[in-house]
Protein backbone atom coordinates (compact mmCIF):
# COMPACT_ATOMS: atom_id res chain seq x y z
CA UNK A 1 0.00 0.00 0.00
CA UNK A 2 1.34 3.15 -1.06
CA UNK A 3 -0.08 6.86 -0.63
CA UNK A 4 0.59 9.02 -3.85
CA UNK A 5 -0.61 12.64 -4.74
CA UNK A 6 -2.61 13.48 -8.37
CA UNK A 7 -2.93 16.94 -9.01
CA UNK A 8 -6.20 17.92 -10.75
CA UNK A 9 -5.53 19.95 -13.77
CA UNK A 10 -6.23 22.95 -11.60
CA UNK A 11 -3.42 21.82 -9.45
CA UNK A 12 -6.00 20.74 -6.65
CA UNK A 13 -3.88 17.43 -4.78
CA UNK A 14 -5.83 14.17 -4.34
CA UNK A 15 -5.04 12.12 -1.68
CA UNK A 16 -4.78 8.86 -3.57
CA UNK A 17 -3.39 5.39 -2.21
CA UNK A 18 -1.80 2.44 -4.51
CA UNK A 19 -1.91 -1.41 -3.81
CA UNK A 20 0.12 -3.72 -6.02
CA UNK A 21 0.03 -6.95 -6.05
CA UNK A 22 3.11 -9.02 -5.04
CA UNK A 23 3.16 -11.00 -8.65
CA UNK A 24 2.20 -8.96 -11.41
CA UNK A 25 0.47 -11.77 -12.86
CA UNK A 26 -2.94 -10.12 -14.69
CA UNK A 27 -1.52 -6.85 -15.64
CA UNK A 28 -4.81 -5.68 -14.70
CA UNK A 29 -6.02 -2.27 -13.02
CA UNK A 30 -8.89 -0.86 -11.18
CA UNK A 31 -9.64 2.84 -10.16
CA UNK A 32 -12.11 2.68 -7.44
CA UNK A 33 -14.49 5.82 -7.62
CA UNK A 34 -16.22 6.48 -4.20
CA UNK A 35 -19.31 7.12 -3.19
CA UNK A 36 -20.92 10.76 -2.00
CA UNK A 37 -19.55 11.55 1.26
CA UNK A 38 -17.33 7.83 1.75
CA UNK A 39 -13.74 8.11 2.31
CA UNK A 40 -11.27 5.93 0.38
CA UNK A 41 -10.28 3.52 3.77
CA UNK A 42 -14.12 2.32 2.40
CA UNK A 43 -12.71 0.32 0.04
CA UNK A 44 -8.89 -0.73 1.16
CA UNK A 45 -10.10 -4.13 2.48
CA UNK A 46 -11.56 -4.61 -0.86
CA UNK A 47 -8.90 -3.16 -2.39
CA UNK A 48 -6.21 -5.44 -0.68
CA UNK A 49 -8.15 -8.48 -1.28
CA UNK A 50 -8.25 -7.73 -5.24
CA UNK A 51 -3.90 -6.92 -4.83
CA UNK A 52 -3.88 -10.32 -3.30
CA UNK A 53 -5.34 -11.88 -6.42
CA UNK A 54 -3.55 -10.34 -8.53
CA UNK A 55 -4.79 -7.17 -9.32
CA UNK A 56 -3.18 -3.50 -9.12
CA UNK A 57 -6.13 -1.00 -7.63
CA UNK A 58 -6.18 3.00 -7.15
CA UNK A 59 -7.95 4.10 -4.27
CA UNK A 60 -8.08 7.90 -3.79
CA UNK A 61 -10.92 10.72 -2.16
CA UNK A 62 -12.52 13.53 -4.13
CA UNK A 63 -11.83 17.05 -3.32
CA UNK A 64 -13.27 17.80 0.07
CA UNK A 65 -13.67 14.35 1.13
CA UNK A 66 -11.42 12.22 3.30
CA UNK A 67 -7.32 13.55 2.87
CA UNK A 68 -8.19 15.56 -0.04
CA UNK A 69 -10.58 17.62 2.19
CA UNK A 70 -9.22 21.67 2.69
CA UNK A 71 -8.98 22.61 6.47
CA UNK A 72 -12.30 24.38 6.42
CA UNK A 73 -15.17 23.36 4.09
CA UNK A 74 -17.10 26.81 4.97
CA UNK A 75 -17.04 28.46 1.59
CA UNK A 76 -14.79 25.81 -0.23
CA UNK A 77 -15.67 25.21 -4.42
CA UNK A 78 -16.26 22.32 -5.20
CA UNK A 79 -19.29 20.18 -7.30
CA UNK A 80 -19.79 16.32 -8.31
CA UNK A 81 -19.30 18.04 -11.88
CA UNK A 82 -15.43 18.86 -10.27
CA UNK A 83 -15.35 15.20 -9.26
CA UNK A 84 -15.98 13.92 -12.79
CA UNK A 85 -14.43 17.08 -15.05
CA UNK A 86 -11.23 17.53 -12.63
CA UNK A 87 -10.81 14.72 -10.26
CA UNK A 88 -11.79 11.25 -11.77
CA UNK A 89 -9.87 12.97 -15.29
CA UNK A 90 -6.61 13.16 -13.39
CA UNK A 91 -6.61 9.60 -12.35
CA UNK A 92 -7.99 8.29 -15.92
CA UNK A 93 -4.49 10.46 -17.10
CA UNK A 94 -2.20 9.11 -14.19
CA UNK A 95 -3.36 5.43 -15.16
CA UNK A 96 -2.73 6.25 -18.43
CA UNK A 97 0.69 7.52 -18.30
CA UNK A 98 2.08 4.98 -15.56
CA UNK A 99 0.19 1.69 -16.48
CA UNK A 100 0.56 1.68 -20.28
CA UNK A 101 0.49 -1.18 -20.62
CA UNK A 102 -2.15 -2.73 -18.40
CA UNK A 103 -5.66 -3.91 -19.13
CA UNK A 104 -7.62 -0.82 -17.19
CA UNK A 105 -11.40 -1.52 -15.12
CA UNK A 106 -13.36 1.06 -13.22
CA UNK A 107 -15.52 0.43 -10.19
CA UNK A 108 -18.28 3.12 -9.60
CA UNK A 109 -19.50 2.99 -6.28
CA UNK A 110 -22.85 4.89 -6.37
CA UNK A 111 -21.73 8.54 -7.50
CA UNK A 112 -18.85 7.48 -8.98
CA UNK A 113 -20.61 5.52 -11.58
CA UNK A 114 -22.23 8.46 -12.47
CA UNK A 115 -19.17 10.63 -13.00
CA UNK A 116 -18.32 7.98 -15.53
CA UNK A 117 -19.45 9.70 -18.58
CA UNK A 118 -17.24 13.66 -17.11
CA UNK A 119 -13.75 12.30 -17.92
CA UNK A 120 -13.06 12.59 -21.71
CA UNK A 121 -10.74 9.38 -20.68
CA UNK A 122 -13.29 7.09 -20.23
CA UNK A 123 -13.00 4.60 -22.95
CA UNK A 124 -9.82 3.42 -21.68
CA UNK A 125 -11.89 0.80 -19.63
CA UNK A 126 -12.50 -2.35 -20.57
CA UNK A 127 -15.01 -3.27 -18.73
CA UNK A 128 -16.87 -1.03 -15.91
CA UNK A 129 -18.28 -2.23 -12.73
CA UNK A 130 -21.32 -0.51 -11.12
CA UNK A 131 -22.04 -1.51 -7.58
CA UNK A 132 -24.89 0.28 -5.78
CA UNK A 133 -25.37 3.05 -7.88
CA UNK A 134 -29.06 4.18 -10.28
CA UNK A 135 -30.94 7.57 -11.68
CA UNK A 136 -31.88 8.96 -8.18
CA UNK A 137 -34.76 10.85 -9.37
CA UNK A 138 -37.44 10.43 -6.39
CA UNK A 139 -40.01 9.27 -8.77
CA UNK A 140 -37.92 6.16 -9.22
CA UNK A 141 -37.83 5.51 -4.97
CA UNK A 142 -40.03 3.23 -2.73
CA UNK A 143 -42.96 5.61 -0.88
CA UNK A 144 -40.69 5.54 2.63
CA UNK A 145 -37.52 6.56 1.02
CA UNK A 146 -39.66 9.21 -0.94
CA UNK A 147 -40.84 11.08 2.22
CA UNK A 148 -37.18 11.06 3.54
CA UNK A 149 -35.84 12.71 0.25
CA UNK A 150 -38.65 15.27 0.20
CA UNK A 151 -37.60 16.07 3.81
CA UNK A 152 -33.88 15.73 3.57
CA UNK A 153 -33.41 16.95 -0.21
CA UNK A 154 -35.71 19.37 -0.33
CA UNK A 155 -35.90 21.29 3.12
CA UNK A 156 -33.16 20.19 5.39
CA UNK A 157 -30.05 20.21 2.93
CA UNK A 158 -30.25 23.95 1.37
CA UNK A 159 -31.15 25.13 4.79
CA UNK A 160 -28.33 23.53 6.85
CA UNK A 161 -26.29 24.73 3.55
CA UNK A 162 -26.66 27.77 4.04
CA UNK A 163 -26.53 27.81 7.38
CA UNK A 164 -23.22 26.23 7.67
CA UNK A 165 -21.60 27.26 4.13
CA UNK A 166 -21.18 22.91 3.76
CA UNK A 167 -24.02 20.53 3.65
CA UNK A 168 -22.97 18.87 7.22
CA UNK A 169 -24.12 14.97 5.76
CA UNK A 170 -22.86 13.74 8.34
CA UNK A 171 -25.11 14.76 11.20
CA UNK A 172 -27.84 13.54 8.92
CA UNK A 173 -26.54 9.81 8.70
CA UNK A 174 -25.33 10.62 4.73
CA UNK A 175 -21.14 9.73 5.40
CA UNK A 176 -18.77 12.32 5.73
CA UNK A 177 -20.06 16.80 5.30
CA UNK A 178 -19.97 17.96 1.95
CA UNK A 179 -18.96 21.04 0.39
CA UNK A 180 -21.88 23.26 -0.66
CA UNK A 181 -21.82 22.81 -4.32
CA UNK A 182 -21.40 18.92 -4.07
CA UNK A 183 -24.74 19.36 -1.65
CA UNK A 184 -26.85 21.03 -4.57
CA UNK A 185 -25.62 18.78 -7.03
CA UNK A 186 -26.67 15.59 -4.82
CA UNK A 187 -30.28 17.70 -4.62
CA UNK A 188 -30.55 18.11 -8.12
CA UNK A 189 -29.88 14.46 -8.76
CA UNK A 190 -33.08 13.69 -6.43
CA UNK A 191 -35.16 16.71 -7.15
CA UNK A 192 -34.86 17.11 -10.82
CA UNK A 193 -36.41 14.56 -13.19
CA UNK A 194 -33.50 14.42 -15.45
CA UNK A 195 -31.45 13.48 -12.77
CA UNK A 196 -28.17 12.51 -13.67
CA UNK A 197 -28.58 13.67 -17.29
CA UNK A 198 -29.00 16.93 -15.54
CA UNK A 199 -25.54 16.75 -13.67
CA UNK A 200 -24.10 15.33 -17.26
CA UNK A 201 -25.24 18.19 -19.29
CA UNK A 202 -24.22 20.41 -16.79
CA UNK A 203 -20.93 18.89 -16.81
CA UNK A 204 -17.86 20.26 -18.79
CA UNK A 205 -17.49 17.11 -20.60
CA UNK A 206 -19.86 14.47 -21.48
CA UNK A 207 -19.63 11.89 -22.80
CA UNK A 208 -22.00 9.54 -21.65
CA UNK A 209 -23.85 8.25 -24.86
CA UNK A 210 -20.82 7.71 -26.20
CA UNK A 211 -19.39 5.09 -24.01
CA UNK A 212 -19.87 1.08 -25.59
CA UNK A 213 -18.56 -1.27 -22.97
CA UNK A 214 -19.34 -4.13 -20.93
CA UNK A 215 -20.63 -2.84 -17.54
CA UNK A 216 -21.57 -5.39 -14.89
CA UNK A 217 -24.44 -3.92 -12.36
CA UNK A 218 -24.38 -5.04 -8.60
CA UNK A 219 -27.10 -3.86 -6.19
CA UNK A 220 -28.57 -5.41 -3.04
CA UNK A 221 -32.40 -5.72 -2.32
CA UNK A 222 -31.90 -4.51 0.78
CA UNK A 223 -30.51 -1.28 -0.33
CA UNK A 224 -32.98 1.78 0.84
CA UNK A 225 -31.73 4.15 -1.58
CA UNK A 226 -32.23 2.08 -4.57
CA UNK A 227 -34.57 0.14 -6.89
CA UNK A 228 -34.57 -1.81 -9.56
CA UNK A 229 -36.50 0.74 -11.77
CA UNK A 230 -33.77 3.64 -10.76
CA UNK A 231 -31.12 0.94 -11.47
CA UNK A 232 -32.26 0.40 -15.26
CA UNK A 233 -33.68 3.65 -15.65
CA UNK A 234 -29.49 5.41 -15.17
CA UNK A 235 -28.20 2.17 -18.25
CA UNK A 236 -31.36 3.27 -20.11
CA UNK A 237 -31.31 6.72 -20.26
CA UNK A 238 -27.97 7.59 -19.43
CA UNK A 239 -25.88 5.19 -20.61
CA UNK A 240 -27.79 3.75 -23.29
CA UNK A 241 -24.57 1.82 -25.16
CA UNK A 242 -23.02 0.37 -22.37
CA UNK A 243 -23.86 -3.54 -22.48
CA UNK A 244 -25.03 -4.44 -18.71
CA UNK A 245 -25.43 -7.55 -16.68
CA UNK A 246 -27.26 -6.85 -13.72
CA UNK A 247 -26.56 -9.58 -10.06
CA UNK A 248 -29.55 -8.69 -7.76
CA UNK A 249 -27.47 -9.54 -4.42
CA UNK A 250 -30.02 -10.59 -1.09
CA UNK A 251 -29.11 -9.77 1.97
CA UNK A 252 -29.08 -14.11 2.91
CA UNK A 253 -26.36 -13.78 0.98
CA UNK A 254 -24.40 -11.69 3.27
CA UNK A 255 -23.26 -13.61 6.40
CA UNK A 256 -24.28 -10.68 8.98
CA UNK A 257 -28.02 -9.97 6.68
CA UNK A 258 -26.95 -7.04 5.36
CA UNK A 259 -25.65 -5.27 2.14
CA UNK A 260 -27.86 -1.96 2.04
CA UNK A 261 -26.21 0.92 0.11
CA UNK A 262 -22.28 0.39 1.49
CA UNK A 263 -21.76 -2.60 3.60
CA UNK A 264 -20.77 -4.84 0.53
CA UNK A 265 -17.37 -3.18 0.70
CA UNK A 266 -17.40 -4.22 4.54
CA UNK A 267 -14.65 -6.72 5.95
CA UNK A 268 -17.67 -9.24 7.00
CA UNK A 269 -19.01 -9.34 3.35
CA UNK A 270 -15.61 -10.50 1.99
CA UNK A 271 -17.09 -13.85 0.80
CA UNK A 272 -19.56 -11.44 -1.53
CA UNK A 273 -16.12 -10.15 -3.15
CA UNK A 274 -15.38 -12.83 -5.43
CA UNK A 275 -18.62 -11.79 -7.26
CA UNK A 276 -16.53 -8.48 -8.08
CA UNK A 277 -12.89 -9.96 -8.64
CA UNK A 278 -14.22 -12.61 -11.38
CA UNK A 279 -15.87 -10.20 -13.31
CA UNK A 280 -12.09 -8.70 -13.85
CA UNK A 281 -9.88 -12.01 -13.70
Amino acid sequence: MKEFVVKAEDQYPLACTLFVPEEENHHKILIVNSATGVKQQMYFGFAQYLAQNGITVITYDYRGIGLSKPRKLNSFSATMRDWGNLDFKALTEYVIKHFQNYSKYLLGHSVGALILGMSPHSEIFRKVLFVATQNAYVGNLNFKTKISAYLGFGIVQPLSTKLFGYFPAHHFGLGESLPAGVGFDWRNLILKSKSTDYLLEHSNTNISKELTKECFVLYADDDEWLTQKGVEALLKLSYPKLKPSYRLLTKSESEVGKIGHVNFFRSYNQKLWEILKQEII
